[in-house]
């Protein structure tokens, strides 16, 4: 059975493509380094990583990128004997401009090392490269309109100014004319695209209703490459806009891809909201899911009709249940773990006998150098735990676990110094945007020398720190919302494209480097009661 999410947790914007017998896709990373998740499978049920490839400051350094920038929409294919892959690093994202650059790199191996990249354009952003039969490639983005409203080709989001396509090669760049080949439907906020052929048919995939409760995969089609383009019948080949009691919401952004004998599959991106005092939330951030479809009169269609792609779909595959993760020591940083933004992930961490070693920089909410390293919120319900051996000496050093999405949006237990005093506190931002102000809940916690065990319990929207020093564990104050280390989380119109995450941290905004040691950590999933869920 294939089980969706087949990416569960923060794995956005999926861009699948088959060589052989074998899948990848890829997913967005935004500000989290290295960029770009690339997974592998063979029956599309069963996923692993197998790659990062955007790991050193050539393709990418994303210092100073605001939250929900970076990389934006990644596209992978395969032609010529090598991997390509496109691209953006946003560096702007709020107010009418979009600073998006387009890169392209390749590889042979999917886990080799990647060429330095072709810097391609910055009109637009999700680019995807289209390799066609006769060997050319073009180039494909969203056209991004800062210009007064009435001005761009569509009139529901006229900012989204239809989709481009230029002519490129590795030697030339792009060349030839700049066509818009699409405007989208009424649905607006065309984005995303990926061509494919088929039948004598160039197809265009896109997404649109933006990354919400609205969004959906378009699909229009061509005889000629640079159009013009027909609606699909339906407009709309997956979404669940309208059916807020289904299970599997804000469905859009995917890709076409066939399997060994013809079986026609499509991914999306997805949510899976839970309840907030009656408004929905997606703990998991945005996911990625697949649905099979067929072929009805040279147009693509979800399999069984309707715009509802399945919770399950039947494979003869099983697919492994998603267990617990436990480190008890560090050899080297687990696979499942990310860093923010920088390439030089020495000046923020180390592994030391067995122990996995933070050096403090600045404060949980830089956009430049943060000691932070922690992994994905896969599940509504999960435990995590670490062990901390620390000696802060004053106040402005800090380190513990944390529960986090962005600069204004996470909840920390961290072992500090008061007074000379060694002590637990709890620091949170709950949606405080853009000011980012923080929230002290308790009062400083005294507590021993030692190694010390902080944990979490996250149930939904609610979440309880814990602290023991030996044998036992207590509560750290009261519980803290998890709702706010959400998408839906954010005040005020701050993008939210990523998801939550849960790890370690250290600061030391004196300058001075301090180091705390984290000896072990461990994710456990739990079941979510109905009444845990509003």
């Amino acid at each position: 059975m294939i089980r969706n999410p087949i990416l569960p947790g923060f794995n956005p914007d999926p861009s699948i493509c088959r060589v052989g017998d074998d899948y990848y896709i890829a997913t967005s990373t935004f500000e989290w380094y290295p960029g770009v998740q690339i997974h592998h499978s063979t029956d599309l049920a069963n996923w692993t990583l197998v790659a990062r490839p955007l790991n050193r400051a050539a393709l990418l350094d994303m210092r100073g990128n605001p939250d929900s920038g970076g990389i934006w929409a990644p596209c992978l294919s395969y032609a010529d004997g090598k991997f390509w892959l496109v691209y953006t690093d946003v560096k702007r994202l709020e107010g009418d401009w979009k600073d998006a650059h387009n890169y392209i790199t390749t590889c042979e191996a999917i886990d080799g090392d990647w060429t330095d990249p072709w810097y391609v354009n910055s009109s637009g952003f999700d680019p995807s490269l289209f390799h066609d039969d006769d060997g050319r490639k073009w180039f494909v983005n969203m056209q991004w309109n800062h210009r007064q409203k009435g001005s761009g080709v569509n009139p529901v989001n006229d900012r989204f100014d239809g989709i481009v396509l230029q002519e490129w090669s590795p030697d030339r760049g792009l060349f030839g004319p700049v066509t818009n080949i699409y405007a989208g439907t009424d649905r607006g906020l065309t984005e995303a695209p990926h061509l494919f052929r088929r039948n004598g048919w160039y197809y265009l995939t896109t997404a649109e209703g933006g990354t919400g409760y609205d969004h959906a995969v378009t699909l229009a089609r061509s005889r000629q490459i640079a159009g013009p383009y027909a609606d699909h019948p339906d407009k709309h080949v997956i979404s669940t806009k309208g059916v807020p009691d289904h299970p599997v919401q804000r469905t859009g952004h995917g890709q076409y891809v066939e399997a060994p004998d013809g079986t026609p599959w499509h991914t999306y991106l997805m949510g899976r909201p839970l309840m907030h005092d009656g408004k929905p939330f997606c703990a998991t951030g945005r996911e990625t899911g697949i649905a099979r479809c067929v072929w009805r009169d040279d147009w693509l269609y979800l399999e069984g009709g309707g715009l509802l792609p399945p919770e399950t779909v039947a494979l003869e595959a099983e697919t492994a249940p998603r267990g617990a993760v436990a480190h008890d020591r560090f050899d080297s940083l687990p696979p499942e773990f990310q860093w923010l933004r920088t390439p030089q992930p020495e000046r923020l961490f180390r592994i030391d006998d067995g122990a996995l070693v933070l050096t403090g920089r600045e404060s949980i909410g830089s956009w430049f150098e943060q000691s932070l390293v922690a992994r994905r919120q896969e599940d509504a319900a999960y435990d995590a735990s670490t062990i901390l051996h620390f000696a802060p000496q004053v106040y402005q050093q800090a380190a513990g676990l944390v529960t986090y999405y962005n600069r204004h949006k996470f909840h920390g237990a961290f072992v500090t110094s008061e007074g000379g005093q060694r002590c637990l506190t709890l620091i949170s931002c709950n949606g405080d945007w853009p000011a980012g102000r923080l929230d002290h809940p308790i009062a400083p916690v005294p507590i021993p020398d030692g190694p010390i065990t902080l944990s979490v319990q996250v149930r939904g929207a609610v979440q309880q720190f814990f602290w023991g020093a030996g044998d036992g564990v207590q509560p750290l104050g009261s519980a803290r919302d998890a709702f706010h280390v959400s998408d839906e989380g954010a005040q005020g119109e701050h993008a939210s494209f990523t998801g939550a995450f849960v790890g370690m941290m250290a600061f030391d905004i004196t300058g001075q480097g301090a180091e705390a040691r984290f000896s072990a950590f461990a994710y456990t999933p739990r079941r979510l009661d109905a009444a845990e869920n509003d």
